[in-house]
């Protein structure tokens, strides 16, 4: 029987440079998939299949910049299953884990595809917002409150009830933080959240005469300076 790496195991492709016979292509292809699955598992979490904290990390101040240049909203939401531990201490960290999962799933069916969902830790999960105001990410947010308390764990014959407290913030171009400073915003509000007796989602208040809008004032006058003054 021929070896794996036998060229007689090889569909035989043209070179892309010569256009000669290559037995090798197909083994580079096949090690460029490795490779991609390689970053691919670097970034995600095994658990929950969700991005993992080094990819939040890296995003988050991507994202912010990409606000400040736009001028378009980031929103973010953290969000933590209330009363994790004694989730553990009472049905193990078996049923833990799979309610992480749980979570993870019901957080995939409510975000768009253009969000980032990442396990941030633990029983915490972040959220990134992109394009997206802070009326419209306490809208989520509040679907993903609702969709976890009537979504229960099921586990053989017991029915399991979740429920998480979440905080909400966003970020503009005319806003000074840093990463680390719009993380530690939005930990205040899920704190807030907590302290409020869990299984709500707090923010700032929006006021009822506030428009939404995409662009604020000062940032038509940013972008007005930054291209220039107009006669």
């Amino acid at each position: 029987m021929d070896s794996p790496l036998s060229p007689s195991n090889f569909a035989v492709q043209s070179c892309p440079l010569t256009d000669t016979p290559c037995q090798f292509l197909q083994e580079l292809q096949s090690l460029r998939q490795e490779v991609d699955l390689l970053k691919e598992q670097v970034r995600t979490d095994a658990l929950t299949g969700l991005y993992n904290f080094r990819f939040f990390s890296d995003t988050l101040p991507l994202e912010m910049e990409r606000a400040r240049r736009s001028f378009q909203p980031l929103s973010l939401i953290i969000l933590d299953i209330d009363h994790f531990k004694g989730f553990n201490d009472r049905w193990g960290h078996e049923l833990g884990n799979r309610a992480l999962s749980h979570i993870a799933r019901l957080i995939g069916l409510t975000i768009r595809k253009l969000d980032f969902a990442c396990r941030f830790g633990g029983e915490e999960f972040v959220i990134l917002l992109p394009n997206t105001d802070l009326r419209q990410a306490l809208n989520v947010a509040e679907r993903l409150r609702e969709i976890v308390a009537v979504t229960p764990l099921v586990n053989e014959q017991d029915v399991i009830p979740i429920t998480t407290s979440l905080g909400v913030d966003e970020f503009r171009g005319t806003h000074g933080d840093s990463p680390e400073g719009f993380l530690e915003r939005v930990d205040v509000w899920l704190y807030q959240a907590k302290h409020a007796g869990r299984n709500c989602v707090k923010g700032p208040v929006i006021k009822s005469g506030d428009v939404n809008t995409t662009v604020t004032v000062e940032e038509k006058d940013a972008l007005f300076g930054a291209v220039g003054s107009r006669d």
